[in-house]
C-alpha cells in the first residue's frame, strides 16, 4: 500500500466519510469532517501507524487543511 493510501486510510477511519478519498481537496474543517478532538486522534493514528511525530509547533491548521495538504505535510516530515 502505498504513503498516500496509508493517510487517506486514517482520514477515512477518523473523519467516517470515503469523501476524503473522492475529493482530496475538500476542506475538512471547513466541511466539519474534523474538528479539534479528532485533529487529535489524526495525529495519534500518524505517529502509530506511519511512525511519523507531528510537532505541534509544526501544525498550522490552514497547512492541514485537506487530505492532499495533509499527505504533503507528512511526506516533507518524513524525509
Amino acid at each position: 500500500m502505498s504513503f498516500r493510501d496509508q493517510v487517506l486510510d486514517i482520514l477515512e477511519e477518523i473523519t467516517e466519510s470515503e469523501e476524503v478519498k473522492e475529493n482530496t481537496n475538500v476542506r475538512l474543517f471547513d466541511e466539519g469532517l474534523l474538528d479539534s478532538m479528532a485533529t487529535v486522534q489524526l495525529l495519534v493514528e500518524i505517529e502509530s501507524n506511519l511512525d511519523i511525530t507531528v510537532p505541534v509547533s509544526e501544525f498550522e491548521r490552514d497547512e492541514w487543511a485537506t487530505p492532499e495538504l495533509i499527505i504533503k505535510q507528512l511526506e516533507a516530515l518524513q524525509s
